[in-house]
């Protein structure tokens, strides 16, 4: 299944994003929704709360009082660490069951507010990041929910910046506009990124890429990086390194749009033993290719490597595995 993670600051406008991604067909797990499931009256999870955080962010009927418990909880980084490290725990668990449940074709979409502040990204095929302005996010959570200024100030302060989810982001959401424009941004990706990314991972077939040259991007190296992390999640302990290996964002020649990475392994038994876990990540092997130049030999004791290629449509990307030396 193709895993998507949703995110954005608070006020962004991320649920309308999710409420198109669940119109077009998508299956969404939402880390708020879950988490109020974890703490509904008579859970463990309400109880632990209660332990740490007292009884008077009880309401009469004994539920959660939730602007009680967030003017503790986000009242110093050591309150919302405590907080963080009861609740996150049990979303994860729930969130494992229903991802366990859904169909080999799903698009599965994370809603997670803090996606990119507990570094979730790596672990899907692709984040989504909508954004608005600070100005226009307090205006909304004052206007529309109700919400103290300096309460909605305080939550935006704990959350990641705009740099920091630029840098997360593989898709970027501007929700700066009308909110029809935000619907038509994410039907777009869905149609022209989401079903044929999909598709290539349950087929293993490597998303087409231009063999166009370009001028140097300047978000080259921010998607190496995203990819880089990918792969190192993927990969774990298989990979002694994983780099970046261009093309550079900065002055320099004309290139493919095509991130290439290198991992480096120990053999190319474990370059083997890692093709599954890159194919299923998202990242299926190119079959036919093994020399590691076009002079190497082809036999057993020549020097070889696996190439594995992005199948995301949206940012292809060459995956070289090779043996240290290689």
């Amino acid at each position: 299944m193709l895993r998507v993670g949703l995110t954005g600051g608070i006020g962004a406008g991320k649920s309308t994003a999710s409420a198109v991604l669940d119109e077009l067909g998508a299956i969404i797990i939402d880390a708020d929704q879950i988490a109020r499931e974890v703490v509904a009256p008579g859970t463990p999870g309400l109880e632990r709360l209660v332990e740490a955080f007292g009884r008077d962010i009880l309401l009469d009927d004994g539920s959660l009082n939730r602007p009680a418990l967030a003017a503790k909880a986000f009242k110093d980084d050591e309150s919302r660490l405590r907080l963080n490290s009861i609740v996150h725990p049990l979303v994860g668990q729930r969130t494992a069951e229903l991802t366990e449940s859904a169909a080999d074709d799903a698009i599965l979409v994370h809603d997670i507010p803090l996606l990119i502040e507990n570094a979730i990204g790596p672990t899907c095929n692709l984040v989504l990041v909508v954004h608005a302005e600070v100005k226009q996010r307090i205006e909304r959570l004052t206007g529309m929910r109700g919400m103290p200024e300096d309460d909605a100030r305080a939550r935006i302060a704990a959350q990641a910046t705009d740099e920091q989810r630029r840098a997360a982001a593989d898709v970027w959401l501007d929700n700066t506009g009308e909110p029809h424009e935000l619907e038509e941004q994410v039907r777009k990706v869905w149609e022209e990124r989401l079903v044929p990314f999909e598709r290539n991972l349950r087929e293993r077939r490597p998303a087409s890429a231009s063999l166009e040259l370009h001028q140097p991007e300047t978000d080259w190296e921010a998607a190496g990086a995203r990819v880089a992390a990918r792969l190192r999640f993927l990969a774990g302990e298989l990979a002694q390194r994983v780099d970046y290996i261009g093309p550079s964002s900065g002055a320099g020649p004309l290139a493919k749009d095509v991130i290439d990475m290198q991992i480096t392994v120990a053999s190319m038994d474990v370059a083997d033993e890692l093709a599954p876990k890159l194919e299923n990540g998202g990242f299926p092997r190119v079959p036919n290719v093994t020399p590691d130049s076009p002079l190497a030999e082809t036999d057993a004791s020549g020097p070889t490597k696996r190439l594995h290629a992005s199948a995301d449509p949206g940012r292809p990307a060459n995956v070289y595995v090779l043996t240290e030396g290689g």
